[in-house]
């Protein structure tokens, strides 16, 4: 089973027990809004890989807007700001950030995951962040953890 810790929007605030919660996953994916390098670094000084992509805060910085990953037989779509839904694709996973809320639902056979925000909750939503397990056999676990 790969375990992988999914967070957004830091907007340069990463606290100590999420890094420290962290640091066992297998890959941290972040979704977008670190808004400094700096923070970006102390995620990846955690050690486990790190792919990130950028949001509509993280001006001028180099990542790309879009990654598309394969992990056990599961193409997940990693962007920051949702598409519409008719611009999803036939990806099996799509995780993003941006509205700091966190989201599990399936449009048009795509299952849409948001771990919140870590940094900046929103609409009544505490910080949060998640655990994303990809078995083989594409197998597909998501839980939300509250900070």
């Amino acid at each position: 089973m790969l375990r992988i810790a999914v967070i957004a929007d830091t907007h340069n605030r990463f606290p100590e027990s999420v890094a420290e919660a962290i640091s066992a996953a297998d890959e941290i994916w972040h979704l977008g809004d670190v808004c400094r390098e700096g923070t970006l670094e102390l995620v990846r000084r955690l050690g486990p890989p790190v792919t990130v992509v950028k949001g509509n805060n993280d001006f001028f910085q180099p990542w790309p807007m879009e990654e598309l990953l394969e992990r056990h037989g599961v193409t997940c779509r990693l962007i920051h700001i949702p598409p519409r839904p008719t611009k999803l694709g036939t990806i099996r996973l799509l995780l993003h950030g941006h509205t700091h809320v966190p989201r599990d639902e399936v449009v048009d056979g795509v299952r849409i995951l948001n771990p919140g925000s870590i940094g900046k909750a929103n609409k009544g939503a505490p910080p949060s962040y998640a655990w994303l397990h990809l078995g083989t056999g594409q197998q597909v676990e998501w839980r939300i953890v509250r900070v």
